[in-house]
């Protein structure tokens, strides 16, 4: 009943806001989801759902919690000392707080592209794309080199490396080792990745590529990506959802969750308006 409820909201959404194509299954469900870090609540209650071969794109002033929510969808929240997370998230029919379940091998498939460029700086342009298949045990030459390449083109970054693979990735400008770090991340073949304001750090140019590799991603993938840009926001996600804080020290609240267009242009809240406008935030 409730994922029949679910699909009508969504299907009012789409209809009001003027997007014809329904939403496919839905790959991560998280019910109320909450966070801290030690005693300290960071994220309250939040619910949501995660569409399959979709970009869903996290807002909201700095330290509402949009960062903590998006640690929580692989278990790396629960890495920082005193930190730990209640309430369910469930990739497929798995709740991935089970204690069954291996965090080692969901990042696999939920994978992380981080605020900074963070390229392994000992390693090769080849070597840093390799590095996860190689802690599955993958060492046959042809298939890494194959699946490489693969990673590399999808970055939309094999035609500006392919003839320097072995020098250092260090080497790279800063919007190429974003790009490296998407596919190292693509290596393993996952299927979500999240994003931390994977531009943030990055010149107009550079984020433009980032933001045109998204988009052709989403084809095979399911993104997931804070951003303080409205306007990337507004470009490159089908779904929105504000993270707001009620009063100082109150923990961060998913305000509102809607198809992006209808997000920016019918916003459900007058907070979402007021936000959006930039009269507060």
């Amino acid at each position: 009943m409730e994922e029949q409820a679910r699909s009508r909201t969504m299907s009012l959404w789409h209809r009001e806001a003027g997007v014809t194509e329904e939403p496919t299954q839905a790959v991560m469900v998280a019910e109320k989801v909450s966070a801290w870090y030690g005693s300290r609540l960071a994220i309250k209650d939040v619910t949501l759902t995660i569409w399959k071969h979709r970009v869903t794109a996290f807002i909201g002033p700095s330290g509402c919690g949009k960062s903590t929510f998006l640690r929580t969808l692989n278990r790396m929240h629960e890495l920082l000392p005193g930190a730990r997370v209640e309430g369910r998230i469930l990739f497929g029919d798995q709740d991935i707080y089970d204690p069954d379940v291996d965090p080692v091998a969901l990042r696999r498939r939920v994978g992380m592209v981080f605020q900074r460029p963070n390229p392994f700086p000992t390693m090769s342009i080849f070597d840093n794309v390799a590095a996860g298949l190689r802690l599955t045990g993958l060492r046959n030459r042809a298939i890494l080199e194959e699946r490489v390449e693969n990673s590399l083109r999808q970055a939309a970054l094999w035609e500006e490396v392919k003839d320097s693979l072995r020098k250092p990735a260090t080497a790279l400008s800063g919007g190429q080792q974003q790009r490296l770090c998407i596919a190292r991340a693509l290596a393993v073949e996952p299927d979500v990745i999240l994003m931390d304001e994977p531009t943030s750090s990055l010149d107009p140019i550079s984020t433009q590529k980032i933001e045109d590799t998204i988009t052709e991603l989403k084809e095979h993938y399911t993104i997931v990506i804070v951003t303080h840009n409205l306007q990337q926001a507004a470009r490159i996600s089908d779904y929105t959802g504000l993270f707001l804080i009620r009063r100082q020290g109150d923990p961060g609240e998913l305000w509102e969750m809607a198809p992006t267009e209808k997000l920016f242009s019918m916003p459900s809240r007058p907070e979402t308006e007021s936000y959006i406008t930039g009269r507060f935030g």
